[in-house]
């Protein structure tokens, strides 16, 4: 079952989704609007092979901090969330990229966060056709969430758990 605003705010208010910072305006319809943090972390180009078993992915990209980012065409970033969420082990949520973005041809690959999850997202973004200017702070994603039919057996307690700010790929 997709969660209204109204069973959000029950989550919200029983503690049982937590949201830091929190700010009302991030509850909307169906869903909560997460904003764009201050890192980044840009894919760099090269003829070098990512080797999944062996490689370090700090050398295949460059971190960056700011308060606005250009995103060039065609160019895939990482960024992050400015909020940290903590989801219980009913609640699982479809991250999506809010449509005014998609409008002006950003993209971003489907993405799910895990029961039990607890962290900032760290979200591939993927350029359109002309350079878009972005900013820290600003509503870009939009997760629905969804009560699963029980509690899960096997939380999530991931690599990932606990990330703050951009989080690289880890296959270790």
């Amino acid at each position: 079952m997709i969660l209204s605003d109204f069973d959000l705010w029950n989550y919200i208010r029983n503690g049982r989704l937590r949201i830091e910072p929190f700010s009302e305006d991030v509850v909307r319809e169906n869903g909560l609007d997460l904003r764009i943090g201050r890192q980044i972390a840009r894919f760099n180009k090269n003829s070098k092979v990512f080797d999944t078993k062996k490689s370090d992915a700090a050398n295949f990209y460059t971190l960056e901090e700011a308060e606005e980012f250009v995103i060039n065409p065609h160019e895939h970033v990482l960024l992050h969330t400015l909020e940290y969420l903590a989801l219980p082990k009913d609640l699982m949520g479809f991250v999506n990229l809010r449509s005014s973005y998609a409008r002006i041809g950003l993209t971003i690959p489907p993405t799910i966060i895990d029961a039990n999850f607890e962290g900032e997202l760290t979200i591939e973004l993927v350029g359109g056709e002309f350079p878009v200017k972005l900013y820290s702070g600003d509503r870009f994603l939009h997760v629905v969430f969804a009560r699963l039919s029980s509690i899960v057996e096997k939380p999530y307690t991931g690599k990932y758990q606990g990330q703050r700010g951009v989080r690289l790929p880890s296959f270790r």
